[in-house]
């Protein structure tokens, strides 16, 4: 009786931990988007291994990584206008055609022999420029294909799950391939991998989708949903906190390369298994939030999960064996994922809908928008400082920042409480 007491327990806790998948559109994102991470995983793997054999240069892997992701920093604010205006779903076929060209013209330029990082720079704008629209939108977006809006945390959850997924194998497929057959072969990989996605959405059946946002000036919505997300003290804290974190804690990736060859004296391998590991921490984390069936607590979760992120930087930083390396990346990974997607479910539990879009284009600002300042600080400081001395100098600011937050989580609950009470996730007696 006890066993099968255990096995019924252990079947509610799997059906709790993936219930957003009973939702048909969310089922083919999940599957369409899984195997297109993958690939994305392995180009960016292979694109910072490309740029440092070609250069040597730490200081040319952040303009890259810059390069990259600073449109996310400029363009999803006004992205978000519009998203909060146009039919989300086109967008994003619209922006996943357009990252799989891009991904078939670096392989092309690799394959050829005829790639220079000035062809990286301008690319890495390009797809940057796409993922300033293309990162909101899916954010706002995962609400329109879940239909039981008490699913929505796990919808979040899963979809990170899946990120990390890709994020653990990527990498280390990168890492193989490259060694094998040169970085080009991971940009075709990639470009085909954009094929699932597009595949997915088309096969969505979204019944209608009717813009939300009010018929205003574009100044006048941007105005409206940065006054919105800044002006409530628990998303101000939030996106203060990714900010800072993502400005000084998590450009670490972009070192990775100087940490595989340079202080771990490996190669391309090397470079796969640590960003693997940091994949493996992430999913563990994606799918310990996706078990859990409340929002609360989640606040006192990003605070510890900053803590940890820092705490295991600052460790990696001094590390010089790569099983000790891997096991610190491992945690890594698992503390940025319970602080960004903690965050994120809070943000989109709070937000009103028909400012959606532009909070989430906030998030996607505070969160990619600032790593690539990040990365050519990181950069920057690396070539005078060195890396490990770099790494250990932005965690330990890292740290404060986590305190800061917590010291503030009584007055931000306070706030936050009435309107859990209003949608039912408090009881009021």
């Amino acid at each position: 009786m006890k066993t099968d007491t255990v096995d019924a327990d252990g079947k509610a806790r799997s059906r709790h931990m993936f219930r957003a998948l009973r939702h048909p559109n969310f089922r083919l994102f999940l599957s369409g988007q899984s195997i297109s991470l993958i690939g994305t995983w392995m180009q960016r793997t292979a694109m910072s291994w490309l740029v440092y054999r070609l250069t040597d240069s730490t200081v040319l892997l952040g303009v890259v990584a810059f390069a990259d992701q600073v449109p996310t920093f400029f363009l999803s604010p006004l992205a978000g206008v519009f998203i909060d205006r146009w039919n989300r779903h086109r967008v994003l076929i619209v922006t996943q055609t357009l990252a799989l060209l891009q991904a078939l013209t670096v392989a092309v330029l690799i394959l050829t022999g005829t790639i220079a990082v000035w062809h990286i720079i301008v690319l890495s704008l390009f797809l940057g420029t796409v993922n300033a629209f293309d990162m909101p939108t899916r954010q706002a977006f995962v609400v329109k294909m879940v239909d039981d809006r008490g699913d929505l945390a796990n919808a979040i959850a899963l979809n990170s799950s899946m990120v990390h997924v890709a994020r653990m194998v990527g990498p280390s497929a990168a890492g193989i391939i490259v060694g094998a057959f040169g970085e080009g072969v991971c940009f075709l990989i990639n470009a085909a991998s954009y094929v699932a996605v597009i595949l997915s959405l088309l096969l969505m059946k979204i019944v209608h989708i009717e813009p939300n946002g009010k018929k205003m000036d574009v100044v006048e919505g941007l105005k409206e949903g940065f006054g919105y997300a800044f002006g409530f003290a628990p998303i101000r804290a939030i996106l203060l906190l990714i900010a800072w974190v993502s400005l000084l804690g998590m450009p670490y990736m972009v070192l990775m390369p100087v940490f595989a060859r340079d202080i771990l004296h490996g190669g391309p391998r090397t470079l796969g298994f640590l960003m693997g590991a940091s994949g493996v921490g992430a999913l563990t984390a994606a799918l310990y939030l996706a078990s859990r069936r409340t929002v609360l607590g989640l606040g006192r979760k990003i605070a510890m999960a900053c803590a940890l992120l820092s705490a295991s930087l600052i460790a990696f930083s001094q590390s010089r064996s790569f099983w000790l390396s891997t096991i610190l990346l491992l945690a890594a990974g698992f503390g940025t994922i319970v602080q960004i997607t903690s965050s994120n479910t809070i943000i989109q539990t709070l937000v009103e809908e028909d400012k959606r879009g532009r909070v989430m284009a906030i998030f996607a600002m505070a969160f990619m928008g600032m790593v690539p300042f990040g990365c050519l600080l990181e950069g920057k400081l690396a070539s005078l400082l060195g890396a490990s001395n770099t790494l250990l100098i932005n965690s330990a600011c890292c740290i404060l920042a986590a305190i800061l937050f917590a010291r503030k989580l009584p007055s931000l609950r306070e706030i936050v409480r009435p309107i859990y009470v209003k949608m039912g996730i408090i009881r009021e007696y």
